[in-house]
């Protein structure tokens, strides 16, 4: 015979039978919302769009401060100097110092008291360039050089000075620099001259003795104690530019 078991009734909490009872069903509940059985007087429960857009603008913003705030933002833009000016690169002050180069029996010396490395970058770059129309790549080669050929000069005019000297390596990089625009001449004119010809060994001497004539005039105008050993000091720059004017010819 089979075993009976005594179920114990289910109760449920709505208190009825599901079975004898009218069946209660929860409507579902949005996400975030308070249940239905929840106070309304709640403010942060009972929302009012009417009061909500009444008490709230968007279409006119206020910011703390006066109304003529927004022009001194627009005043301070308008007073901000130039890019390149506050990159410490000035245009007119490069162009002036080339100009000055491009005539060596009347070189500006006032306009290279201000040193600066922007225009001898650009002319680096720009023979360079030139170079590798010709089929070199010389850029590693010419940055270096011209680094080397700084300390070089710089070594050279602070021994010949002694302690007077006032020459620093910053000025030094400058003036050749920009005392190289004649090779960077020379560069350009010669993609259009047969290489290892006459002209071209001609037309470097002349470059290069232009070089050093107008970077010993400002090396010796600008720095102390450099009158007395011009020679000297023409003798180094003529070197340096001698040096650079070999990777045009060859």
């Amino acid at each position: 015979m089979a075993k009976q078991f005594s179920v114990p009734p289910v109760v449920f909490p709505s208190g009825g039978n599901p079975g004898t009872g009218a069946q209660q069903r929860r409507l579902p509940t949005a996400p975030f919302q308070p249940p239905r059985s929840a106070n309304p007087s709640i403010p942060f429960m009972s929302f009012d769009m009417s009061s909500a857009a009444a008490s709230t603008s968007f279409s006119n913003p206020q910011f703390a401060g006066s109304s003529g705030s927004s022009v001194g933002i627009g005043g301070a833009f308008e007073d901000e100097p130039p890019l390149l000016e506050e990159l410490g690169i000035n245009t007119k002050q490069i162009w002036n110092k080339t100009v000055s180069i491009m005539n060596p029996f009347r070189v500006k010396v006032d306009l290279h008291e201000d040193a600066d490395l922007s225009g001898p970058f650009l002319f680096l770059m720009a023979f360079g360039l030139f170079q590798l129309l010709a089929g070199k790549l010389h850029f590693g080669i010419i940055l270096g050089w011209v680094t080397v050929a700084s300390l070089f000069l710089y070594v050279v005019f602070n021994m010949l000075a002694g302690r007077n000297g006032n020459l620093d390596l910053y000025r030094c990089l400058s003036l050749i620099g920009y005392c190289l625009l004649p090779i960077v001449i020379l560069s350009a004119v010669s993609l259009f001259l047969p290489q290892g010809g006459v002209a071209i060994f001609a037309m470097a001497g002349v470059f290069v003795i232009w070089s050093t004539w107008v970077c010993t005039r400002l090396l010796v105008e600008l720095a102390s104690c450099g009158d007395e050993h011009r020679g000297l000091i023409a003798y180094a720059c003529f070197l340096i530019y001698m040096l650079f004017s070999l990777l045009v010819i060859f």
